[in-house]
């Protein structure tokens, strides 16, 4: 039997705001535990929540930039469950009437022949649970309150996504999204942006869905499509084997490239959500989310296609340069200060400096070589003070600490040879050591001239301009 996945991802992202969504507590990462939890967090008797403004102008933005309805007016709910780190027996969320409806995100799976469009269901405001801690304290649990009351903003899609790439593609797009927005700092590892996979199966050809199990809590992108492909044969081998999927919630265990049960999936009747009664309805007027449109950003499709107008990129190119803000910003920094040429800007961003990103595990956000600092490498291969060859010597070194491009050029002697008679002097050594091949050249070995060429630039330290290289030796050899 041929089977179909249907997959769905809830996002949870919590908004980059100073304090927390119901109270004045600051949600910086990395405090002490249970030093950020004031007396609302902490659910004692008589305190009331007040929403935080800056929240619902982050949702607002968020909505805008998906091209979803704005509800006018949303209602906060109490979703109640009973966990050691939930303070008030209740979660307060929102249900029926969330802040932002029925958006949309074009995505551009990795192989695929074309786009598709996933549709977003809602994204609704929430506050985070704290959390609970299980080392160091001998088969007993620590509880640290100072995520609670976190503002978190939940996005929701449409079961529209087929395959766990198409899912990690709408992930990774939803995250750079989030960033270029300026409302989440997308740092997984802090859990500032959190996916659960919802998955089931079903026969090709059949409607209806199959029993979906939950993946909870995945934090990286890799892990969700790994996760994700286990479940589908997990669910695949039970259907076969005669079983049936049981509707539960899993976790990921990456050690092990498996998902395994945590508890039985709650259905929302169990959460008995009912409208929070300490919190009024939120009333959102056209002002405020004109304010909000007014302060979006250029959005990653727009900078994409503006990158492939402007700088004459190929749509792989600008999607790269595009794919966060950061190194969009650093990339148009680098084109500004170098003038011209921007697709050999374009190539060493995404070639010499993102290869040394990737082997020392940072972002753009903390590369040692600056905007400046490549530019300026760049500008002495254009003004051919040195080779493209030479110029990842340099790189490396200016990466390491050495200095700026000028600086290591002068302090290892890498300037470019370009005086024609010292060339010259190098080729007549090189062609005086090496007759036979000579004479093979010029009976119509032509293959030779690599062989010239590369004897030429040993010579020299790979200091002599290589055009002028070719250009002497094919003077020489064929004179």
């Amino acid at each position: 039997m041929e089977w179909e996945t249907i997959i769905g991802l809830e996002i949870h992202t919590q908004l980059a705001t100073q304090t927390k969504i119901f109270s004045g507590a600051s949600t910086a990462y990395g405090a002490e535990p249970n030093t950020q939890a004031c007396a609302i967090d902490l659910a004692m008797p008589g305190v009331l929540p007040v929403l935080n403004r800056e929240a619902v102008r982050m949702a607002v933005k968020l909505g805008l930039a998906i091209g979803a309805e704005i509800a006018p007016t949303s209602v906060f709910a109490r979703k109640n469950y009973f966990y050691a780190d939930l303070p008030k027996g209740y979660q307060i969320s929102q249900y029926e009437l969330p802040v932002v409806r029925h958006g949309e995100m074009v995505i551009e799976p990795e192989g695929a022949e074309e786009a598709k469009t996933i549709g977003i269901t809602r994204a609704h405001l929430e506050e985070d649970a704290g959390k609970s801690l299980h080392e160091d304290f001998h088969g007993m649990s620590g509880i640290d309150l100072n995520r609670a009351g976190t503002p978190l903003l939940e996005i929701v899609s449409e079961p529209d996504m087929r395959t766990a790439k198409e899912a990690s593609a709408y992930a990774r797009k939803l995250h750079a999204l989030v960033q270029y927005l300026e409302i989440c700092d997308g740092n997984m590892q802090e859990g500032s942006f959190r996916m659960d996979a919802n998955v089931s199966v079903r026969p090709v050809g059949e409607h209806r869905f199959g029993t979906r199990t939950e993946i909870k809590n995945v934090n990286s992108f890799r892990f969700l499509e790994r996760a994700i492909d286990f479940e589908v044969e997990r669910q695949i081998d039970v259907l076969e084997g005669g079983g049936r999927v049981v509707q539960e919630t899993r976790l990921y265990d990456a050690a092990k490239d498996e998902t395994r049960s945590m508890r039985s999936k709650e259905e929302a009747t169990d959460y008995r959500y009912f409208p929070d009664p300490d919190l009024l309805p939120l009333a959102i007027e056209p002002a405020f989310v004109e304010e909000a449109r007014a302060d979006l950003p250029e959005l990653p499709d727009a900078k994409r296609d503006r990158f492939m107008a402007d700088y004459g990129l190929s749509r792989y190119d600008a999607a790269v340069l595009t794919d966060t803000r950061a190194l969009a910003d650093y990339y148009e920094a680098v084109v500004a200060a170098v003038g011209d040429d921007p697709k050999l800007c374009a190539n060493w961003v995404t070639g010499e400096l993102a290869a040394a990103m990737n082997r020392d595990d940072i972002d753009i956000t903390e590369s040692p070589v600056s905007a400046e600092g490549l530019a300026g490498l760049l500008n002495r291969i254009q003004d051919e003070t040195i080779s493209g060859k030479i110029a990842k010597e340099v790189f490396e070194a200016m990466w390491n600490g050495e200095g700026d491009a000028d600086t290591v050029i002068e302090a290892r002697g890498l300037k470019q040879i370009t005086d024609t008679s010292a060339i010259d002097a190098v080729i007549d050594e090189v062609m005086a050591a090496n007759p036979e091949q000579v004479e093979a050249y010029r009976g119509g070995k032509e293959k030779l001239m690599g062989f010239f060429v590369g004897q030429v630039m040993k010579a020299s330290g790979g200091k002599a301009n290589p055009q002028q290289v070719n250009d002497r030796l094919k003077e020489k050899l064929n004179g």
